[in-house]
């Protein structure tokens, strides 16, 4: 009787603390662009889709991504600004008049929000950060293009953990 009573016990001991990691490790995933955005950004930029920035003339791209991401893939004429924090000179080198249409993007838009932020502090009244960054854009099969101008399929994915939201393309760790 005390050996079944021990089993049992120690059964619910299990099985509680098998409830509490499956629910601490699943409250901790994040399983979609939208709810690492959600966790991770300030939403003090406003976003734009990749369909209509793709859709626009006249924007600048700006990448705030490392240097080796960048070299593996961007977007089309981008600037690289690197994930640095930029000081006021730096920002009005990039992009002399203050009303020019900007879009910031990383690899999904959590890096890309503080860049952008940094426009907008300097007077730049037209920023935006690309939703789902250049993952989002490969994703919807927009080019990406290497850094001797040809479109490559590689895109540099940042990590095992954040290159899930990659879902086309050669991912590049």
């Amino acid at each position: 009787m005390l050996a079944k009573i021990l089993f049992i016990s120690s059964m619910r001991l299990f099985l509680s603390i098998f409830i509490f990691i499956s629910g601490f490790l699943g409250s901790n995933a994040q399983n979609s662009i939208d709810e690492v955005l959600m966790k991770y950004n300030k939403h003090n930029v406003a976003y734009i889709n990749t369909q209509k920035a793709i859709s626009l003339k006249g924007y600048v791209f700006l990448d705030a991504r490392k240097k080796e991401e960048y070299d593996v893939s961007h977007i089309e004429n981008a600037i690289w600004v690197g994930t640095n924090k930029l000081n006021s000179k730096e920002i009005s080198s990039l992009v002399l008049d203050k009303s020019t249409p900007i879009i910031v993007y990383c690899s999904i838009g959590v890096r890309s929000e503080n860049t952008a932020e940094e426009f907008l502090a300097e007077g730049y009244t037209n920023v935006k950060n690309l939703y789902g960054g250049i993952f989002e854009w490969k994703n919807q099969d927009y080019p990406v293009f290497d850094n001797q101008g040809k479109v490559t399929d590689k895109v540099h994915a940042f990590s095992k953990h954040w290159g899930q939201f990659l879902t086309k393309g050669e991912k590049v760790y």
